[in-house]
């Protein structure tokens, strides 16, 4: 008996859940609020906020809850996730109907499908029924979740409680079933999201909300308009298809720990071929920090080796029988066989020739929607510079100043704390592995580097602690070049991102849109400025009946207008972004993004 989860439990819990708590299927938590009465609907906020306080025991597959002293609520969860309804069960005397059963599922974290290795994909019968257009299922199942998506957006962080999140839950269930598994995912990230922001969870990432939900809405508007390949890129795949690719030949080249919103939690380890082509080797399930600081100790799930995933990024793998997902994955399927073979430097061949790349080329190629989004970069550390989220390391990269950042904020893996060690060996000259991040300035995420004192050696900065004694003494660092001015996109970006955080009404109110939007038509971007205002516009937009009573607002045109502001802000992101490296810019399919990848590969 434990009175919490460990780490590793299938059950921890991601962002904005209540620890201890195993993952709750969509379905579940909407079926469990929609039975409540419309006054206990209303308790529903208060009651999850009052089980978070209370006690949890864990006992093999269940978990029990201490509603008072006499009174326990058990959430029954074989193989770690509730799946039905009759698995949540409360000894009070209004059971079942009672608020508790709803205020456990509301607390808990929801059940995603997590990663996994499959030699083929699975026939979707109802995505080839209608390969050509959507089906009226199909149809259907996306204007719920765009209702349900702009009833998010129209309330807020601060006003999506517990019911609205079930609803957009339960269009998510519907979206699964009728073969759109990308707007259901969506939609479960969204929810996953906003309960980590009311919560005020360390992991909360406003943009990352802002994104799932552009991802959500837009696939669901776009939807019934497409056909052919865009139709099905908006119904996504509930499995990666493996592909047979003979028997390869793998460098290891780093590890990073996986830890999402959706609370999977894991290692990924990159390798590459002779010929650059990188392959990943995942092991991520449901989880927290502890597991995704353990799982780098595990063996590789891959044939017969025995690496471990930090084994595995500094060693090589032979691969026969190999079958591999679009994205590199390697699967595991009962064919496949590893055996461990010699490594190779970061400065030897065949990786190398990784870092040879021109920068502006491997960018174009992160901005892209197929491939990687890593880049291969040697720099010089040149000290570091304030943000809102913390410093960042400043480094010349071939005459282009480059902002470094953590690639996670989570203060169990390292990132952050290597990051401040290497800020102070300024003038070191490094070879890194590191994340596009799209914005006017160059800016990637570090993930890995060659040792600071020792070139022959290399760090995974989400994984390994350096030390200061690992440093090599202070050089003068080289100058960097001026930051330049920044096109005023943020005026609109703000305003994107406020409505999310506090809703239409935010937005409703008279304020300095005129001139937020002349300024935008003085440096050229006449477009932002007219979203702009038709953001404004349609959040103050309200209707009065003969009475002068207030009609309800129009929610799904709210919703379009916003919609329309966030896509024209990413898309106009990506170019500053490839603007500022010199690089390429290429058009995105609807809710694809750099560096929106949780790292799984």
């Amino acid at each position: 008996m434990s009175p919490n989860l460990p780490p590793d439990h299938p059950g921890h819990p991601g962002p904005g859940s209540r620890p201890g708590l195993p993952p709750v299927a969509p379905a579940v938590t909407a079926e469990l609020v929609e039975a409540l009465s419309p006054r206990l609907r209303k308790r529903l906020d208060a009651g999850v906020a009052k089980l978070a306080a209370r006690p949890v025991v864990v006992e093999g597959d269940l978990v029990r809850i201490a509603v008072d002293d006499d009174t326990d609520l058990e959430l029954h969860a074989p193989g770690g996730t509730v799946t039905s309804a009759d698995a949540i069960r409360c000894g009070c005397l209004l059971a079942p109907d009672c608020l508790h059963r709803a205020a456990a599922a509301s607390a808990a974290p929801v059940a995603q499908d997590a990663p996994r290795d499959e030699k083929a994909p699975e026939p979707d019968p109802v995505a080839e029924a209608g390969a050509e257009t959507p089906t009226p299922g199909q149809l259907a199942a996306a204007r719920a979740v765009f209702d349900a998506g702009a009833a998010v957006l129209e309330a807020g962080v601060d006003g999506a409680g517990a019911v609205l999140q079930a609803e957009l839950l339960r269009a998510a269930h519907t979206a699964r079933l009728a073969g759109l598994p990308r707007a259901a995912a969506a939609a479960v990230s969204v929810v996953t999201g906003v309960r980590a922001a009311r919560s005020a969870d360390p992991a909360h990432r406003l943009p990352e909300l802002v994104d799932a939900l552009r991802t959500v809405l837009g696939v669901a508007h776009r939807l019934p308009y497409a056909t052919g390949t865009e139709l099905a890129g908006l119904r996504g795949a509930v499995r990666q298809p493996y592909t047979p690719d003979g028997s390869l030949r793998l460098y290891g080249l780093f590890s990073e720990p996986v830890l999402t919103a959706t609370g999977y939690a894991g290692a990924v380890t990159w390798t590459a071929d002779a010929q650059g082509r990188l392959y990943t080797v995942s092991d991520v399930a449901p989880g927290g920090p502890g597991r995704a600081t353990g799982a780098a100790d595990r063996t590789v799930r891959i044939g017969d080796t025995a690496l471990t995933h930090r084994e595995l990024s500094r060693a090589g793998l032979a691969v026969s029988g190999a079958t591999v997902s679009p994205t590199g994955r390697l699967g595991a399927g009962a064919g496949v066989r590893a055996v461990r073979a010699s490594g190779a430097d970061w400065r030897g061949e065949p990786l190398d020739a990784l870092w040879a790349v021109p920068v502006a080329e491997q960018v174009t190629r992160a901005l892209g929607d197929e491939g990687h989004d890593l880049l291969f970069l040697d720099v010089t550390l040149a000290g570091t510079v304030r943000e809102a989220t913390g410093d960042c390391l400043l480094a010349d990269c071939d005459g282009l100043t480059l902002r470094l950042a953590a690639a996670h904020e989570d203060p169990a893996l390292p990132y952050r704390d290597n990051l401040r060690l290497l800020a102070a060996a300024p003038g070191s000259r490094l070879r890194i592995v590191a994340r596009l991040a799209a914005g006017p300035l160059p800016r990637a995420s570090l993930l890995a580097a060659g040792h600071p004192a020792q070139p022959d050696a290399r760090v995974d900065l989400g994984l390994d602690r350096l030390r200061r004694a690992d440093l090599p003494a202070p050089t003068p660092p080289p100058a960097v070049a001026p930051v330049p001015d920044e096109a005023p996109l943020h005026l609109l970006r703000r305003r994107v991102q406020q409505a999310v955080s506090g809703g239409r009404r935010v937005l409703a109110f008279p304020g300095g849109e005129t001139g937020d939007a002349a300024r935008l038509r003085r440096v050229g971007l006449a477009t932002a400025a007219d979203l702009l205002e038709d953001l404004h516009a349609t959040a103050a937009d309200r209707a009065r009946d003969a009475f002068g009573r207030l009609l309800p607002a129009d929610t799904p045109r709210f919703a379009r207008s916003w919609l329309a502001a966030a896509h024209y802000t990413a898309e106009v992101e990506r170019g500053l972004c490839a603007a500022a490296w010199g690089a390429r810019a290429t058009a995105s399919a609807q809710g694809s993004r750099p560096g929106a990848r949780s790292g799984a590969g």
